[in-house]
């Protein structure tokens, strides 16, 4: 016959077996949330991921001699409005608008260049131009090296006539090409233009950070700031801001905690980030990942980089200096959420910043230009007079 204790200490097995099973997978999930967050930590943080490569392909060329053109492989890149640079490894030209889809392909005119042959790995890039401003738009310049407190970073130096000075900030994994599409406005503007690299850089020659990972900002910033110093000991009274993407959160940076930032009296942000947590969830949801996984990458990344996501929130907390200040951004923009620069732009009032907000209709990232250079002109214009006329 069976004890009367049997039964309860097999219960009780029973009970503690179910409970190792529940932490046993609780313990897996978390394992497994805690490796999500380190790979798109990874993502975010290291260089290395950041770098574009070639996501669509050529179709090879078409037309004549009289007018050429490429056909493309349709993707949501090669359909984009307006006029692009085509890149590949080892060549570049630049397309206009899209002519037409012919079977499927898309047909855009070459308005420089050659078209790559049929097969052709390709990028379609919002620089343009994929050189200097020399070969680029015919602008004299000169290679110049900043010196910061991890080494030389280089730069291109555009000469001009005023004593305002504009300091140009590209985006995450770009480069100094990212200035060309408006180094010849202001050019004209008789604005000397200094292009910077940045530590963890594309270009070649830029220093590298101790952890070898982008700081998203937070440190970048200080190699803005030695740009602006060596402006001042050239002769500049005052700088004027350029920043795109990630360029635009090294900008609010150096706004927040630069001693220097006084000498900005302008600002000019294409597409910014200005809240890094909502622009990591709309990138989780363009990978078809749970934005839960957002706040874990933002532990992970902090751990790893003391990145402090809180501070690039600038609504929340906007910098100390609040120049004047023009924001582009794409109503498409798939990479950086427009709804921050709305958000921004609809706080100016209360933040007690003079803000000017140009959305852009069916811009993708940074694109603004790229669909509507004529526009994108005379907002500028219209930026820099009032910006120049009250220096």
């Amino acid at each position: 016959m069976e004890s009367p204790n049997v039964r309860p200490r097999r219960r009780r097995r029973i009970v503690v077996l179910t409970t190792l099973g529940v932490v046993v997978l609780l313990l897996l999930a978390a394992g497994g949330v805690l490796a999500g967050g380190w790979y798109y930590s990874g993502q975010l943080l290291d260089p290395a991921n950041a770098r574009p490569g070639y996501p669509d392909t050529s179709a090879g060329p078409t037309g004549d001699a009289a007018k050429p053109a490429v056909l493309l492989e349709q993707s949501e890149d090669t359909v984009l409005p307006g006029t692009w640079g085509l890149l590949w490894d080892g060549g570049a030209s630049r397309v206009g608008p899209v002519e037409g889809r012919p079977d499927g392909k898309v047909r855009r005119p070459l308005l420089d260049g050659t078209a790559p042959p049929a097969g052709t790995k390709v990028r379609m890039a919002t620089n343009v131009w994929a050189t200097d401003p020399k070969a680029a738009v015919g602008l004299d310049f000169t290679d110049v090296k900043i010196g910061t407190e991890l080494g030389d970073a280089p730069a291109w130096f555009v000469p001009g006539t005023s004593t305002t000075w504009v300091v140009a900030v590209h985006g995450r994994a770009g480069s100094r090409a990212e200035a060309l599409r408006v180094l010849p406005q202001l050019h004209e503007r008789g604005l000397p233009t200094l292009v910077m690299s940045y530590r963890n850089d594309t270009d070649e020659g830029a220093p590298a950070s101790p952890d070898g990972l982008y700081h998203l900002g937070g440190t970048e910033w200080h190699d803005v700031e030695a740009g602006i110093r060596y402006a001042q000991s050239q002769g500049a009274a005052h700088v004027l801001l350029y920043g795109w993407s990630m360029g635009g959160a090294i900008v609010g940076q150096l706004l927040s905690q630069s001693p220097l930032a006084s000498t900005v009296i302008g600002v000019v942000l294409d597409a910014p980030v200005t809240n890094w947590t909502k622009t990591l969830e709309l990138q989780a949801a363009n990978r078809d990942v749970p934005t839960a996984i957002v706040p874990v990458a933002e532990l992970v990344s902090d751990w790893r980089a003391d990145i402090g996501f809180e501070k690039f929130d600038l609504v929340a907390h906007p910098p100390a200096v609040k120049p004047k200040t023009l924001i582009f951004h794409g109503n498409a923009d798939g990479t950086v959420p427009v709804q921050g620069s709305r958000d921004l732009a609809a706080a100016a009032a209360r933040l007690q910043w003079p803000i000017q907000y140009v959305e852009v209709p069916g811009a993708d990232h940074t694109a603004a230009w790229n669909t509507d250079p004529a526009a994108y002109r005379r907002n500028v214009d219209d930026f820099l007079d009032g910006v120049i006329g009250a220096s």
